[in-house]
């Protein structure tokens, strides 16, 4: 495989567009093929069994049957790039990383899968030298994928797709409009004090709520512009969907103004702010 951002088996001089196409179809693939897992789990009437981790945060069968799918596929598509996870971090098993690594949060919106509202993804993110460079956000239930990356010229492509269809579709973040911004906040995290004294006196058209990573590819669709989490966030929770939202355009800082890195120790965020163009 000629890895679009220039990674391991990147043959030299080829198509960037191309090459851009190729790393989002794999990457499709394996996340689909994930999901599918999940939605072994999710049948109608059928119980889902949920236990708790250290930190009281919910696991299902579903989680681990995604993790397993998407770090074998990874460790097979690229042997020598390391693969964290959630799940393995989870047990202590996250490896060494350096300046290019992969981030996969095998079932992101555990909460939102247990109350089956359709709004749990698959989140599987590229890292090179702190940035994410290429991504896949897939939600199983609502047979959608959203997908992105940027070439090592700085062209980014990122696409919309319905799942088992092989047509996709450009998408790109918007200008904020006059009437005002739409704001995307999380289902089930997140202070409104803080979220209005963050916006101030920022014209503000529409609020909307999403569980997930589904708020980053709202942004990165042009149907919201900005995403403010003051909520603990984990590195694996938000790569893929700021790897689609930047292949889009638009941008994830920390409420200083800082560029949102990643291989931070713990692999823990500070609080961010997502945009879409300005």
């Amino acid at each position: 495989m000629t890895h679009a951002t220039g990674t391991e088996h990147d043959a030299g001089g080829g198509n960037v567009a191309q090459d851009l196409d190729d790393l989002l179809g794999v990457l499709r693939t394996i996340a689909e093929r994930a999901g599918k897992a999940i939605l072994t789990y999710y049948v109608e009437g059928q119980e889902i069994e949920v236990a708790t981790k250290d930190d009281d945060s919910p696991i299902t069968k579903a989680d681990l049957a995604a993790d397993e799918v998407v770090r074998q596929a990874l460790e097979t598509l690229t042997p020598h790039i390391p693969v964290v996870t959630e799940e393995r971090f989870d047990q202590g098993q996250a490896p060494e990383v350096g300046e290019r690594f992969w981030l996969v949060d095998p079932l992101d919106g555990t909460k939102e899968f247990i109350s089956r509202n359709g709004e749990f993804t698959v989140n599987i993110g590229l890292i090179e030298h702190g940035a994410p460079v290429a991504g896949v956000v897939h939600a199983p239930a609502l047979a959608m994928t959203w997908a992105g990356a940027v070439g090592p010229d700085g062209t980014g492509k990122a696409i919309f797709a319905e799942t088992d269809r092989e047509q996709t579709m450009p998408i790109h973040a918007r200008q904020i409009p006059d009437a005002g911004a739409t704001v995307v906040a999380s289902r089930r995290h997140g202070d409104p004090d803080e979220m209005k004294a963050f916006l101030g006196a920022r014209p503000i058209a529409d609020t909307r709520n999403a569980g997930s990573s589904v708020k980053f590819c709202l942004i990165a669709s042009g149907k919201a512009d900005i995403y403010p989490r003051f909520g603990r966030t984990m590195e694996w929770d938000t790569a893929a969907g700021h790897a689609v939202l930047a292949a889009a355009g638009g941008r994830v800082e920390t409420t200083e103004g800082a560029p949102l890195t990643y291989g931070k120790p713990g692999f823990e965020n500070p609080q961010f702010v997502a945009y879409g163009l300005d």
